[in-house]
């Protein structure tokens, strides 16, 4: 079944954001992939900098994804892979939102933003690093056509994660 997806709007991530990113995120279900609970305020305050910062330096950035009321509703977007391991060098494209909004197409509308927006950077392939128990992570990259390239496992939690390739 193709259904339409809602419109979204993707923003530069404003100092505010860092409290409804962390206000959103607080969830275990939304976390479950990313350490099981939200990280402290300050963590997404230095987050959302360091994406004003990416935006105006590479284009990109991790976007706050506002839904049709103007409410953020997670984020999504690009940066540059930030560990040593993994796929050092390349530009990820990622997601979150907020358990409320899942199921209901943002993520792969905001998804398709993001890449017409990296493309127009410039840029000419995307990673994904999905865990390999997130399925609806993993159907996202496939309704964006992209395939499983490599899987690593994380060092820190010793979990297997798939990375998912996209040339652009």
């Amino acid at each position: 079944m193709n259904r339409a997806l809602p419109d979204v709007r993707l923003r530069v991530p404003t100092d505010e954001d860092a409290f409804a990113w962390h206000r959103v995120f607080a969830d275990p279900e939304v976390m479950e992939f990313h350490g099981g609970k939200a990280a402290e305020l300050s963590v997404y305050e230095e987050l959302t900098a360091r994406q004003r910062r990416h935006d105006a330096e590479y284009g990109f950035c991790l976007w706050s994804v506002l839904d049709g009321t103007g409410e953020v509703i997670g984020f999504t977007g690009a940066q540059p892979w930030p560990r040593e391991w993994g796929p050092k060098g390349e530009i990820e494209i990622g997601w979150r939102l907020g358990r409320a909004h899942w199921g209901k197409g943002y993520v792969t509308a905001a998804a398709r933003v993001t890449l017409e927006r990296v493309r127009a950077a410039g840029v000419s392939g995307v990673v994904a690093m999905v865990d390999s128990r997130n399925t609806r992570s993993i159907a996202v990259t496939q309704r964006l056509g992209m395939r499983l390239a490599e899987t690593f496992t994380t060092p820190a939690s010793q979990r297997q994660s798939h990375c998912y390739r996209l040339d652009l």
